[in-house]
C-alpha cells in the first residue's frame, strides 16, 4: 500500500489529485473549530460525554459535535438522507423507474441532497431542545430584541442555519472530491473525522498510563490505566485491522460464459470471465445500523429523568454495551448481533439485484456453466449472495462483539468509542484508495504504452 502511495505521489497528474484531497480535508478540519453562536461548547462537551449517541455522532463529525461547531452535524444526515432515498426507491414504484434512468440518477442525488440538508436542520434542534429538556443548559441565548422569546427564536434558526450550512458544505466538498480528487469524498471525510480522534487516545494513553508499578503518570487525575491495557488493546487493533484486510480483499467469482456468435462474416463471444462477489459487500453499513438502533433506547432512557429504577435501569443493565451484568451483557450482544445479521440482510436486498443481473447475461449471451438461463441463473445467484451475506454478517458480529466483551470484562475504557467500526471504516477506505491509486497507475501505463 505504502509503495502504491509512493508511485502515485511521482506522477503529477495523480498528485495533484492528491494535493487536492488534502487541501479539502485541512479545510474540513479547520470549519470545525469554527463556533456556532448561541451554544455553550463547553457545557455541551461535557454533555456528550454522557450519552452514547452523542458521543457516537461526535466520533463522525472529528469531534465537532462536542464543541458545537460549523460542522457539527458532520456528513452523518446525508449518509442517513440516503439510506431513506434507497428505502424510497424500492417502495415507491415512480421512484425505482427513475432510478434506472440516466437522467434520473442524477435527479434521485438532487433529492438525495435535499433531505440531507433538512435532516441536519432538524437534527442540530432536536439535539439542543431535548438536552434543554432534560435541564442541561448548553443555549447562550443571543440578545438581539427586546422580548425573550424572539431571542429564543433567533438563536434556534441561527443555530439551524449555520449548521445546516455546514453539512451543505461537507456534501458540496465531498461530491469535490469524488470529482477531482482520489477516493469516494463521503468515504474520505468520514475516515479524517475518525483519524483526528486518535491523537486523543494517544493523550489519553500517556497521561494516565502506569508504566511500572513505581513509575505513575496521572496528568489528567482521572484515574490510572495499568502497564497492561495499552499493549492488550495493540493487539486487539491488530488483529482488527488483520481480519479486516482479509475479509475485505476475498472475492468469490462466479465463472461467466458467453455463448459464440456470428454476425455477418465476424466470430463475437466464447470469452470465459466471472462475476466478482465480494466476501463482505455490504461492509460497515450493519454494523453503523444496529449500533445506531441500540442506542435510541438508552438515549430515550438518559433523557428519563431517575436513573435508578423503572426504564432507565432496565436499560442500563440489560441494553448496554458497558452493562457488568453477565446476562445483560449476553442479552445486549445477542440483539445487537441479530440485527447486524437482519440489517446485513437487508443491505444486501437493496444493494443486489440477482434478477437483473441474469437478465443482463440472458440478453448478452452469458450463462454460468451448469446452470440453465433465466429464473435458474437468478436463483443460483441469490443462493450465494445469500450464503456471502450470512459470512460477511458473522463477521462484522465477530469483530464487534468478541473485543468489546474482552475489553469490558478486563474493564478497559481505552477503546470504548474508537473501536471496531471506526478500524472497519478506516482499513475500508484506505484499502479503496489504494486500489483507485493503482486503477490510475495502470490507466496511465496504458495510455503512456498506447501513445
Amino acid at each position: 500500500m505504502f509503495k502504491t502511495f509512493i508511485n502515485a505521489w511521482k506522477v503529477k497528474d495523480i498528485r495533484t489529485k492528491m494535493l487536492f484531497t488534502l487541501l479539502l480535508i485541512v479545510v474540513y478540519r479547520l470549519g470545525s473549530f469554527i463556533p456556532i453562536p448561541g451554544v455553550n461548547a463547553t457545557a455541551l462537551a461535557d454533555t456528550v460525554k454522557q450519552y452514547d449517541l452523542l458521543g457516537f455522532l461526535d466520533l463522525f463529525s472529528g469531534g465537532s459535535l462536542s464543541q458545537f461547531s460549523l460542522f457539527a452535524m458532520g456528513i452523518s444526515p446525508y449518509i442517513t438522507g440516503s439510506i431513506i432515498v434507497q428505502l424510497l426507491t424500492i417502495a415507491i414504484p415512480a421512484l425505482e423507474r427513475l432510478s434506472k434512468e440516466e437522467d434520473g440518477r442524477q435527479k434521485i442525488e438532487k433529492i438525495t441532497r435535499y433531505v440531507g440538508i433538512a435532516l441536519a436542520a432538524i437534527q442540530s434542534i432536536s439535539i439542543i431542545v431535548m438536552l434543554q429538556n432534560a435541564n442541561v443548559d448548553i443555549l447562550n441565548t443571543l440578545k438581539l430584541f427586546g422580548s425573550d422569546g424572539a431571542n429564543k427564536a433567533i438563536t434556534y434558526i441561527t443555530i439551524a442555519v449555520c449548521a445546516t450550512a455546514g453539512t451543505a458544505f461537507l456534501m458540496w466538498m465531498g461530491e469535490r472530491i469524488t470529482e477531482r480528487g482520489v477516493g469516494n469524498g463521503i468515504s474520505m471525510l468520514i475516515f479524517a473525522s475518525i483519524v483526528a480522534s486518535i491523537p486523543n487516545v494517544f493523550v489519553r494513553i500517556f497521561t494516565t498510563w502506569e508504566i511500572l508499578p513505581w513509575a505513575r503518570i496521572d496528568l489528567q487525575h482521572g484515574g490510572l490505566i495499568a502497564w497492561w491495557v495499552p499493549i492488550v488493546a495493540l493487539v486487539i487493533a491488530l488483529v482488527l485491522i488483520a481480519g479486516v484486510v482479509l475479509v475485505d480483499k476475498a472475492v468469490r467469482r462466479i465463472p461467466v460464459q458467453y455463448a459464440k456468435r456470428v454476425v455477418g462474416r465476424k466470430l463475437y463471444g466464447g470469452q470465459s470471465t466471472h462475476i466478482p462477489m465480494k466476501a463482505n459487500a455490504n461492509g460497515v453499513m450493519p454494523l453503523i445500523f444496529a449500533m445506531t438502533i441500540l442506542q435510541v433506547p438508552a438515549m430515550i432512557a438518559q433523557f428519563w429523568g431517575d436513573q435508578t429504577k423503572g426504564f432507565p435501569l432496565f436499560v442500563s443493565t440489560y441494553l448496554s454495551a458497558s452493562s457488568r451484568n453477565v446476562a445483560g451483557i449476553i442479552i445486549y450482544n445477542v440483539i445487537y448481533g441479530l440485527l447486524i445479521i437482519a440489517f446485513a440482510y437487508f443491505y444486501s436486498s437493496i444493494s443486489f439485484n440477482p434478477v437483473d443481473i441474469s437478465k443482463n447475461l440472458q440478453q448478452n449471451g452469458g450463462f454460468i456453466p451448469g446452470i440453465r438461463p433465466g429464473k435458474p441463473t437468478s436463483d443460483y445467484l441469490q443462493r450465494k449472495s445469500s450464503r456471502l451475506t450470512l459470512f460477511g454478517a458473522i463477521f462484522l458480529c465477530l469483530i464487534a462483539i468478541i473485543p468489546s466483551i474482552i475489553m469490558n470484562l478486563l474493564g478497559i475504557d481505552l477503546l470504548s468509542r474508537f473501536g471496531a467500526t471506526s478500524i472497519l471504516i478506516m482499513v475500508s477506505v484506505a484499502l479503496e484508495t489504494a486500489e483507485q491509486l493503482d486503477s490510475l497507475l495502470l490507466m496511465r501505463h496504458y495510455k503512456g504504452f498506447l501513445g
